[in-house]
């Protein structure tokens, strides 16, 4: 779970949103086109992610991180963001609440 998140994030702090999109569920993305999907999300401001927690109860996992960013003239802001996440098939689905 951990690695999917992590995953999931530096592919983000890459800019690689084409990758980032397919760790989304299947049913985020039958609601969320590519296209979509890339112009909700801007590049560039996200420094760093850790994964702090996973709790796991059934088929949903809570994944609490700390992400770092970048916001105008402020570098290097550190917030707590918490996911949900789906365990399906046997491979965890971020779920895009967008």
């Amino acid at each position: 779970m951990t690695k999917r998140a992590l995953g999931r994030w530096d592919a983000l702090i890459k800019g690689d949103l084409d990758a980032a999109y397919t760790y989304l569920s299947p049913a985020s993305r039958e609601t969320m086109p590519l296209d979509l999907y890339k112009a909700k999300h801007r590049t560039g401001l996200y420094r760093a992610a850790q994964v702090d927690s996973v709790d796991c109860e059934a088929e949903v996992c809570t994944v609490t991180l700390s992400l770092t960013f970048d916001y105008k003239r402020t570098k290097g802001i550190t917030m707590p963001l918490v996911e949900k996440w789906l365990i399906s098939g046997g491979k965890a689905w971020f779920v895009d609440r967008g």
